[in-house]
C-alpha cells in the first residue's frame, strides 16, 4: 500500500505529539519554516460544542422581551456587562472587556448555520464541513482555505493544527494536519525510556523508505519531535499576565501559544470546547454556564495575552453549531435553537462594536416561533477572515455553493 504525506500525518503516531517554545532559528532550520523578517498570517477556530446560548452570553439587556421569556435564567441588569447600551456581557466574561476596549475583539449576534436541523451532531458537521444541509463534503473548509495560501518554499508539518487526539472534521481534507493532545503523552521511538511501538514502527519504515519524499517528510517531522521533547515542554513559562486556568480547554490553548512561539509555521488551528447544552438549572449570572463561560473567556484571553505582538497577524474565530430557545423551559433550562453569537479577535479586527442586524424577540420576529432569527451566515464571517485576513480570495472552493463575495462581509477586519 502507498502511504501519502497525508496519510501519515492524519493516521500515524503523530496524532499526538508535543511542542515547546524552542529557539526561532533552531525551529526554521530544522522545519523550513518561514524565513526571518516573514510574517505568517494565522487563523485559530474554536468550536463550542454542545449549542451554546448565545442569548445568555451576549445579553441584549436592552430588549424587553428577553426578560419576559427568561424569568428564573435572565441575567440581571445590574450584572450585564455593558457594551453599547443595547448589548452586554454576562458577568464570567469580564477577562473579554480589556480586548472589548482595546478594539481587538468584536462581536457578531444572531449569526450562524442557515440550516434547521436541531440534531447537535448533523449541525457540527455541516459547520465544519462549510456546507450546510450537505452531507455529502468529504472534507472540511479549514482545510480547504489552506490551498491557495502563500506558503514558504518547504512546507512545515506543524501548518495546520488540531488541538485534541484526532483530526477533527474541519481540517480533514488533501492539506496536510496534525493533531496534537497532551504534550507529555508523547514519545518518539528510541528516544525514551519506553518507546512507543508504533512510534518505533514508523520512524523505521521512514528510516529505510526508497520514497525520497515520504522519507525527508517522516525525517522532517521526527526531528522536529524530538526537537521539541529536547526543549523540555515543562519548563515553559507563559508571558505575564497569561493566566490559563485548568482544564481541557486552558491547556490546549496554552500549547497553541507555544507552539505558534516557537515559529514552527502555524498557518490555522482548532480547538473546541463542551459543556453547553443546558438543557436542565442553566444557570443565569452564576452556575453552570456561568462556570464554562469562565473557562472559555479566561483561556482565550491568556492565549491572547501569550501571543503578544504575534497577536498583530492572528484571528480567533468562535462558533457553536446552534443558539438556543429564546424561552427558558420548564426545567430552567433551554433547549435547542437557531440563531447564535459569534467572537472575534485578532490584531486585524475593527472591535469595540457588535456586527450583523438585530432580529428582535417579539414572537413575531421569532424562527420558527420559538429562536433568535438567523441575520448573518457564519460563513460570511469566516469568509471574510480566509479572504482578507489569509489571502485566499477563492471563496467558492472554501465555501462551494454559497455567494460569498467581498460586498458581502460585515468590515470588521481592517
Amino acid at each position: 500500500m502507498t502511504i501519502t504525506r497525508r496519510v501519515f500525518l492524519r493516521n500515524s503516531a503523530l496524532a499526538v505529539v508535543g511542542t515547546a517554545a524552542v529557539p526561532s532559528f533552531l525551529a526554521r532550520a530544522a522545519m523550513g519554516a518561514t524565513e526571518p523578517g516573514a510574517r505568517t498570517k494565522r487563523l485559530v477556530v474554536i468550536f463550542q460544542r454542545g449549542a451554546a446560548d448565545g442569548l445568555n452570553i451576549v445579553v441584549p439587556y436592552g430588549e424587553p422581551q428577553y426578560y419576559a421569556m427568561r424569568p428564573s435564567i435572565n441575567i440581571p441588569r445590574k450584572a450585564v456587562l455593558d457594551l453599547d447600551g443595547f448589548f452586554g456581557l454576562h458577568p464570567s466574561l469580564a477577562s473579554f472587556q480589556p480586548l472589548w476596549k482595546q478594539r481587538q475583539l468584536a462581536i457578531v449576534h444572531a449569526a450562524g448555520s442557515p440550516d434547521p436541523s436541531r440534531s447537535h451532531f448533523d449541525a457540527q458537521d455541516f459547520m465544519e464541513a462549510g456546507t450546510p444541509g450537505v452531507k455529502s463534503t468529504e472534507d472540511g473548509w479549514l482545510n480547504r482555505s489552506l490551498h491557495e495560501l502563500q506558503r514558504p518554499s518547504q512546507k512545515s508539518p506543524f501548518q495546520a493544527i488540531a488541538m485534541g487526539p484526532s483530526i477533527p472534521r474541519i481540517l480533514s481534507g488533501l492539506e496536510p494536519a496534525i493533531a496534537m493532545n497532551n504534550i507529555n503523552d508523547f514519545s518518539v521511538g528510541g528516544h525514551s525510556p519506553k518507546p512507543s511501538p508504533v512510534a518505533t514502527a514508523f520512524e523505521a519504515m521512514y528510516n529505510h523508505s526508497t520514497d525520497t519524499v515520504l522519507h525527508g517528510t517522516g525525517e522532517e517531522t521526527f526531528d522536529a519531535v524530538n526537537m521539541l521533547k529536547a526543549a523540555d515542554p515543562s519548563k515553559y513559562k507563559p508571558a505575564p499576565g497569561a493566566d490559563y486556568p485548568k482544564g481541557r480547554f486552558g491547556d490546549s490553548l496554552r500549547q497553541l501559544a507555544q507552539l505558534i512561539k516557537a515559529n514552527l509555521g502555524v498557518q490555522v488551528a482548532f480547538a473546541d470546547i463542551g459543556g453547553w447544552d443546558h438543557h436542565v438549572n442553566e444557570g443565569a449570572a452564576e452556575g453552570q454556564i456561568a462556570n464554562v463561560l469562565h473557562e472559555f473567556s479566561q483561556s482565550i484571553a491568556a492565549f491572547w495575552t501569550d501571543l503578544g505582538d504575534l497577536g498583530e497577524d492572528t484571528v480567533v474565530v468562535t462558533m457553536s453549531e446552534f443558539g438556543r430557545t429564546a424561552r427558558e423551559n420548564g426545567n430552567r433550562g433551554t433547549d435547542h435553537g437557531h440563531a447564535n453569537v459569534m467572537f472575534v479577535l485578532g490584531g486585524p479586527v475593527k472591535g469595540g462594536k457588535v456586527y450583523g442586524r438585530w432580529p428582535g424577540l417579539d414572537q413575531s420576529q421569532l424562527y420558527e416561533g420559538r429562536d433568535l432569527a438567523l441575520t448573518t451566515d457564519f460563513r460570511q464571517v469566516l469568509g471574510e477572515a480566509v479572504a482578507r485576513h489569509m489571502g485566499n480570495k477563492n471563496l467558492s472552493e472554501v465555501f462551494p455553493g454559497f455567494e460569498n463575495q467581498p460586498g458581502k462581509f460585515l468590515r470588521l477586519l481592517g
